[in-house]
């Protein structure tokens, strides 16, 4: 759109089945999203209008609300069902407050799909081996690309807290400022593209996907929650004496009993399931533990007012305004029901069968279709139409034969 026409308050209206396509292009029968496949309104959010400070042509970009045309919110839009889930919190008198860690790969440029990613070669003409976790070394020589990261987030008033090389070759993560859920949902949306703007820029390709490289840890995207009284502020996962409360049990007992029905919202994609596989630092499991990374809900070590518990399942792939939803809507789940957690869990572990997570997006998507509450607290028109579209993707996966299938199959009798 023009800035004129934004500026004048222009409508902008999409098609419905927009908010289904699903990521090869294609889309699920009309009858997922109205036979008609009529027009939504979008409605730029005020608060999310940015300049995009990498940009030459100055191009502005607006985080918008889908909606019907009569003014109510779309139930195919996941900004949209986010909002729902914080509004039921507030009718509570609480308010969630999250965080996001991303973790993401830099790569050199891919034009070959057939042919594994590489990272960049270093100031010393060579490629990062994958020696260099939470190292200071700048001999990856992406201190460039890094400068421009986080001047474009300054512009974008993208407040960032640490920034490390993580595990992978090539792989980093930065972590954003504890806030608002719609807020951070925006702000994570935003910095996974800015990532991938600047890197072009720079001759390089960052690479969200869940796990692009065999042999190497995946890409997550931890979502930290906690939750505040609004009339008081005070954390109520913890009470005067810094003790664990009700609510903080409630609440992790709602994750359990949601996370495996709610596995594809968090894991959306084929590839997710490459990360799950490995569940070092990627767990597959609903248990929950003090500050253990084997842990699927894990409780940081923090002082009683930053009580928090980390939800670990995410991949980098994820949907934020989904996964963050969805985590939160377990939560409330738990504390309006009064659920009971299991026995927390702490060191090596054997995960109880009923804590055990899907390990294909096949399975996950069954559960999710099955799954009532997911209809009740997203609504059935969301559900069957994200299954609709997830399903087209799988069906595409499996229209390709790999090349380990031909590499050791083959040669078979």
């Amino acid at each position: 759109m023009t800035a004129e026409g934004f500026l004048e308050g222009r409508r902008l209206q999409l098609a419905r089945g927009v908010l289904l396509q699903c990521i090869m292009g294609g889309y699920p029968p009309a009858r997922f999203y109205g036979s008609d496949d009529g027009d939504l309104a979008l409605v730029a959010e005020p608060s999310q209008v940015h300049r995009l400070p990498w940009s030459e042509e100055g191009v502005a970009l607006a985080i918008c609300d889908a909606n019907e045309l009569d003014g109510s919110p779309s139930g195919l839009s996941t900004r949209g069902l986010l909002k729902a889930v914080i509004a039921r919190y507030a009718a509570h008198g609480l308010a969630p407050v999250v965080a996001t860690e991303l973790e993401f790969f830099v790569f050199a440029p891919n034009s070959d799909p057939h042919q594994a990613f590489l990272p960049p070669l270093g100031k010393d003409g060579r490629r990062e081996l994958g020696h260099s976790a939470f190292s200071v070394s700048s001999n990856n020589g992406l201190r460039p690309f890094f400068q421009e990261v986080y001047q474009c987030m300054a512009a974008l008033g993208l407040p960032r807290d640490t920034f490390m090389h993580e595990m992978g070759v090539s792989q980093f993560e930065i972590n954003l400022l504890h806030g608002d859920p719609l807020l951070l949902a925006d702000q994570t949306f935003l910095f996974k593209h800015l990532l991938k703007e600047v890197a072009l820029k720079h001759g390089l390709s960052v690479v969200c996907m869940a796990k692009p490289l065999a042999h190497t840890p995946g890409s997550s995207m931890h979502i930290h929650q906690s939750l505040v009284d609004i009339a008081s502020g005070r954390n109520v996962f913890s009470d005067a004496q810094g003790q664990a409360t009700q609510a903080f049990h409630h609440f992790i007992a709602g994750q359990q009993v949601c996370m495996a029905d709610f596995t594809a919202l968090f894991a959306p994609n084929v590839n997710s399931y490459q990360r799950l596989c490995h569940p070092y630092a990627s767990p597959n499991n609903a248990c929950w533990s003090e500050d253990n990374r084997a842990a699927g809900l894990r409780i940081p070590a923090s002082a009683a007012s930053a009580r928090r518990v980390e939800n670990r399942l995410p991949g980098a792939d994820a949907n934020p305004y989904l996964a963050i939803a969805a985590s939160l809507a377990a939560g409330l789940h738990g504390i309006e029901q009064s659920l009971q957690p299991t026995a927390a869990i702490q060191g090596e572990f054997v995960v109880p069968d009923h804590l055990v997570l899907p390990c294909t997006l096949h399975a996950a998507l069954e559960r999710l279709k099955g799954n009532a509450l997911a209809r009740e607290l997203f609504g059935s028109e969301f559900i069957e139409g994200y299954v609709a579209s997830k399903t087209l993707e799988l069906t595409d996966f499996f229209n390709e034969i790999t090349p380990w299938e031909r590499r050791v199959l083959a040669a078979q009798a």
